[in-house]
């Protein structure tokens, strides 16, 4: 049900994914990530094309967080940052954060590879259905994510919308 990977230029880190619907508690999860009991980025899953975006976003966060060069203030924060096309921070957890109305969360976990995660913990925490991961594009607004992210009919006819996802959050930062 969970989706954990090991990051190739950052072999002591391991991101781990957990995907629900039919959340009942988002208020109260909100309020459990911002207090730090939820050690994790909370991501509204119908700005998610696929978990691999989420892979880029945790990949740029750390490298971000190793070399003292985040934006926010947390690496989780930073997770949610980097989804976004652009450099407003309010603006990217306004769009990628969840909100209180939402009924579905992606959780993303960072952590050590000798940290022993205990996911059990985390899904408890959940009033919602656990699902798999790699069925996040049954949440997607693909509309939304078109619109935000720019990517023209033409654009598709060359590349995936996932393709032009990573690359606009990927290019963000460059001048």
């Amino acid at each position: 049900m969970h989706l954990t990977q090991v990051l190739e230029l950052f072999p002591e880190y391991t991101v781990t994914q957990l995907l629900f619907k039919d959340v009942k508690n988002t208020t109260e999860l909100r309020k459990m990530a911002v207090n730090g009991e939820i050690k994790g980025a909370l991501i509204n899953p119908s700005m998610v094309v696929d978990s691999f975006q989420i892979l880029v976003a945790a990949n740029k966060a750390v490298h971000l967080h190793k070399n003292g060069k985040m934006k926010t203030r947390s690496l989780y924060s930073e997770i949610i940052f980097n989804l976004s096309p652009t450099n407003n921070i309010s603006e990217a957890f306004k769009r990628f954060g969840i909100s209180d109305s939402d009924s579905a969360v992606h959780i993303v976990l960072v952590h050590n590879k000798d940290e022993i995660l205990n996911i059990n913990d985390i899904i408890l925490k959940v009033d919602g259905q656990q699902i798999a991961v790699d069925r996040v594009s049954d949440l997607t607004d693909v509309a939304k994510i078109k619109k935000l992210y720019k990517v023209a009919p033409l654009e598709e006819k060359c590349g995936s919308l996932l393709d032009a996802v990573v690359c606009r959050m990927a290019t963000k930062d460059v001048a």
